[in-house]
């Protein structure tokens, strides 16, 4: 896909996004957009770049490292005056690829297990950074990611609130819809993490809880509706994927 299409498809999915945040009656800016640049090549981030997209979503840990560090290494030369890009893993995330996902963003979204938080506070510590997190909630029958038991992630959060983590800001949830057309089915899916945040929200006060990552291209606006704050859409905007 080329870049003028790029541009043209966020200007889109952008005033799609302010139509769903009026239809729910939501206040407008509510909603951020998270562009899932998984698959496909440093050039189209630049291009989203160029029509003021910042914040990005990648999968593949390795993958991200390079693309990333492409761009960022042209901005901080001057050979790029693009604006610099915020990068969200959001990706199920193997422990021996935790440094380099710390080191490389600023949030990891797909937090699935407590022995997960261990591994990022020892890497966040040692590169003397804070990063934040969202944990990761299974809702969906046929995702195999995320805690399934809510004591467990009661726990992962109330371990976020002591100083056992002091490089981790717990920000929020995330989701994966079941992939069906059923709106029956995603909607619940989305109520259940919606639930989840405002349950820990009162348990845990003093959480810096602000966000739910629900929704992609096929189901953002209901996931709008049930109260997400962020949006992770990749095909809309950037075409098919570009496997490597």
């Amino acid at each position: 896909m080329n870049q003028e299409q790029i541009k043209e498809n966020i200007l889109k999915i952008k005033e799609s996004i302010q139509d769903a945040e009026k239809k729910a009656g939501r206040e407008a800016g509510s909603v951020r957009l998270c562009a899932v640049s998984k698959f496909h090549p440093a050039e189209a981030v630049e291009a989203a770049l160029s029509s003021g997209q910042i914040l990005f979503g990648e999968n593949r840990v390795q993958e991200a490292c390079r693309k990333f560090q492409t761009i960022r290494g042209k901005i901080s030369s001057g050979e790029s005056n693009l604006p610099e890009p915020e990068l969200h893993i959001i990706g199920a995330l193997q422990s021996n690829k935790v440094k380099k996902a710390v080191e490389a963003s600023s949030c990891i979204q797909s937090v699935d297990r407590i022995p997960l938080l261990y591994e990022i506070e020892k890497h966040a510590s040692s590169f003397d950074k804070n990063i934040s997190v969202f944990l990761e909630l299974h809702t969906a029958e046929d995702s195999k990611s995320g805690f399934a038991d809510s004591d467990e992630l009661k726990r992962a959060a109330e371990l976020c609130s002591t100083e056992i983590f002091p490089h981790i800001i717990l920000k929020g949830l995330m989701t994966m819809a079941p992939f069906t057309e059923e709106e029956k089915a995603v909607r619940k899916s989305f109520a259940a993490l919606r639930e989840s945040f405002t349950a820990l929200k009162t348990m845990f006060p003093e959480l810096p809880l602000s966000d739910l990552s629900m929704g992609m291209s096929g189901d953002y606006k209901i996931a709008i509706e049930e109260g997400s704050t962020m949006v992770r859409i990749g095909t809309a905007i950037f075409g098919e994927r570009e496997y490597k």
